[in-house]
C-alpha cells in the first residue's frame, strides 16, 4: 500500500503525536508499504526519512488545552497540498488529529482517497480555532470525508463521538519494547541505596508536579532514604516548584530538566517507583508504558486515560486525581514494601507486551485493508 501518514504538529519537536507517526513510519516501511510522513517541520531533522518526508508548512507555538501546540496555522497550503496529492496517488490518507489546523484540515478537505483519522485528544473542544460553536458545520462535513476513525482510548473516543458522532475503533498507543528495554545502563549516581521515585513530564499544572512535591514531603519526612527526580521541560512552573522545595526544606529533589530522548530509558532503569500524578486531559498514558516496558511499579491519578492503560492493584496504585494526601499514601506503601513493587512491576512488565508497536502496526494495517475492502 501507499500510505500518507499526516502530522499536525511540528515534527522537529518530539511529541506523542509525532513520535506514534515516526513508529507508524518505521513499521510500515519494514513491513514493505510505501510511506509518506506530511507534517509541518521548523528544523531539518527529518532528513533521516529522505524522500519519505514531505514539508508542509511552517509551525507556530499556539496555547492549548494547558499546554503549547506547534501547528501550522498558514491558510495557504492549497496548492501545494493539491500537488501532493496529485502527484504520489496515495491508497490510504491518514490523518492524525484530522480537524486540527490547518495542515490536517486542508489535506482532509482535498483529499479523495481513503481517509482514516485517528484521534489522541480527551479534552478542549475540537474545531476551536474556528469558534465555536461556528465550527461544527465544518467539523461535520470534514467528519463525513472519513471512511474510518481511530482513537487511541475508550477516553479518547468517547470524547470524538460525543462532539463528532460516527463509528469509532479503538486502536491504543504502541511504545517501542527494544528502545525501551530493561538491559539498558542506568543513570549513574543514582545507586546509592536511596528509593528513587522519578516523574517524567512536561512541568505543566496539569501534570501534576506540584501535588506531587507536597506529597513527597510528607514520603521524605517518614523516610529518609528517598529521593524524587523530575524529569522533563519547563521554566516558569520549574522555578516556583523549585521555590516550593527551598522553602520547605525538602531534601533529594532533583529537577534534570529537558534529558534526551536516547537517555530516557535510563533514568526509568534507575528509577525503583514511577509516580504520574496527571490531573486530568490525558487520553491514554504513554509513560506508563515506558515505566511498565522497563518493570517498575506506578503510582497514577486515577484519571480516565490512565484507567484505560493500567488497573489499581495490578501494574499500578491508583489515586484520586490531586489528592496529595492518598499520593502519599500510595507513595510510601510502595517505599515501605518492596515485594509489592515487584509484584506490579512483573505484572506490567507483562502487560505492556500487548503494545509493541509490531502489534499495534499490524491491527492498523488490517483496518485499513478492512475499509479499503469495504470501498470496492
Amino acid at each position: 500500500m501507499k500510505i500518507a501518514l499526516v502530522s499536525p504538529y511540528d515534527f522537529a519537536h518530539p511529541g506523542g503525536v509525532v513520535n506514534h507517526i515516526r513508529a507508524l513510519d518505521e513499521e510500515f516501511t519494514r513491513q514493505g508499504h510505501d510511506v509518506r510522513v506530511i507534517a509541518p517541520a521548523s528544523q531539518k531533522n527529518w532528513v533521516a526519512l529522505g524522500s519519505r518526508f514531505i514539508p508542509i508548512g511552517k509551525p507556530r507555538a499556539v496555547p492549548a488545552s494547558g499546554s503549547i501546540s506547534r501547528v501550522c496555522l498558514s491558510l495557504f497550503l492549497a496548492s501545494k497540498i493539491k500537488e501532493v496529492l496529485e502527484r504520489e496517488k496515495f491508497d490510504v490518507v491518514h490523518l492524525h488529529e484530522p480537524f486540527m489546523p490547518m495542515l490536517c484540515s486542508a489535506m482532509l478537505r482535498f483529499s479523495k482517497g481513503l481517509n482514516i483519522g485517528t484521534f489522541h485528544a480527551y479534552s478542549g473542544r475540537p474545531g476551536y480555532w474556528l469558534g465555536w460553536p461556528f465550527a461544527i458545520p465544518v467539523l461535520r462535513g470534514r467528519n463525513r470525508k472519513l471512511a474510518g476513525r481511530i482513537a487511541v482510548s475508550e477516553p479518547a473516543k468517547s470524547y470524538a463521538s460525543r462532539h463528532l458522532g460516527g463509528e469509532f475503533t479503538v486502536i491504543p498507543n504502541g511504545i517501542d519494547l527494544d528502545f525501551f528495554s530493561p538491559q539498558v545502563s542506568p543513570i549513574p549516581g543514582y545507586d546509592d541505596g536511596k528509593i528513587n521515585i522519578l516523574f517524567v513530564g512536561r512541568m505543566e499544572k496539569r501534570k501534576g508536579v506540584g501535588y506531587l512535591l507536597k506529597a513527597y514531603e510528607k514520603v521524605k519526612r517518614l523516610n529518609q532514604n528517598t529521593r524524587l527526580i523530575i524529569v522533563g521541560p519547563g521554566v516558569r512552573l520549574r522555578k516556583r516548584y523549585e521555590s516550593m522545595v527551598r522553602k520547605n526544606d525538602i531534601k533529594d529533589v532533583v529537577f534534570t530538566g529537558v534529558v534526551s530522548y536516547e537517555d530516557l530509558p535510563r533514568y526509568y532503569k534507575m528509577a525503583d517507583i514511577f509516580c504520574a500524578p496527571a490531573t486530568g486531559r490525558e487520553s491514554f498514558g504513554i509513560v506508563l508504558l515506558e515505566a511498565m516496558a522497563l518493570g517498575k511499579p506506578i503510582v497514577a491519578a486515577s484519571n480516565p486515560g490512565y484507567a484505560s492503560v493500567v488497573q489499581d492493584g495490578k501494574q499500578a496504585l491508583m489515586v484520586p486525581p490531586r489528592d496529595s494526601e492518598e499520593l502519599a499514601v500510595a507513595l510510601r506503601r510502595l517505599v515501605d514494601d518492596s515485594s509489592l513493587r515487584e509484584r506490579l512491576g512483573k505484572s506490567g512488565k507483562e502487560s505492556v507486551q500487548q503494545y509493541a508497536w509490531p502489534v499495534v502496526a499490524r491491527r492498523i494495517l488490517d483496518y485499513y485493508k478492512s475499509k479499503l475492502q469495504a470501498t470496492k
